[in-house]
């Protein structure tokens, strides 16, 4: 357990540097300790063993490897970490993805008050779970009354599916795909197939030209 006055130790993950300002501001404010600032998922899974923080807030979607392949990655890279997604996205099938593909501790929208941030990092350092008061109450919905099997979500594609989108976008092969994401080149290549069938698309400039129309690169 984390005492009242004891310092906890923080890594930010976010390609926004104004918004890694704002944080640490924020969270320095409390009696957090930043112990590293991190722009990409490749640069925050370096960084990460070096420093040895106690929560990563982390955003999901960073260039290069996205963050949630980084959260999962961070179990092997900081197994004593403890992931906290800071997303601007509060889609029941992003939370879903995040809390049971890459097992996060807690998950908070940019849009929430900033005093959430503190209480979730807090949280999430004693060990226990946090949703941000925004995404409890669709979760809670969820339980109660459960999807039908193979009823669509709101989002045609996974967050896992976006990254996948977005290195392609970037121009990644299937087999830099695989490396940065932590998979085989033959899973890559199955989700850029499965991408392909699911929105529509037939050539690599039509799969760009959808990121970029629904933002998911920035250009």
């Amino acid at each position: 357990m984390i005492k009242s006055d004891e310092v906890i130790r923080v890594m930010l993950a976010d390609d926004h540097r104004m918004l890694l300002g704002s944080l640490r501001a924020l969270l320095e404010r409390h009696g957090c300790e930043i112990v590293g600032e991190a722009v990409t998922g490749e640069e925050a899974l370096a960084m990460a063993p070096k420093v040895r923080p106690q929560v990563i807030v982390m955003d999901l979607e960073m260039p290069g490897t996205g963050g949630l392949a980084a959260a999962h990655r961070m179990k092997l890279a900081a197994p004593a970490a403890k992931v906290l997604i800071l997303s601007a996205h509060d889609d029941e099938s992003d939370v879903l993805e995040a809390l049971n593909d890459a097992g996060v501790a807690g998950y908070l929208v940019k849009s929430d008050a900033p005093e959430e941030l503190f209480s979730a990092v807090r949280a999430v350092a004693n060990g226990k779970r946090y949703l941000s008061p925004s995404v409890a109450p669709i979760l809670l919905s969820r339980l109660k009354h459960p999807k039908p099997r193979g009823a669509a979500n709101h989002s045609p594609i996974t967050l896992r599916e976006r990254e996948v989108l977005r290195l392609i976008s970037e121009g990644a092969t299937s087999k830099d795909i695989a490396g940065k994401l932590g998979i085989s080149p033959k899973t890559a290549q199955a989700h850029r197939e499965n991408l392909k069938l699911k929105l529509g698309l037939r050539t690599t400039a039509e799969i760009v030209r959808y990121a970029i129309q629904h933002k998911i690169v920035k250009i």
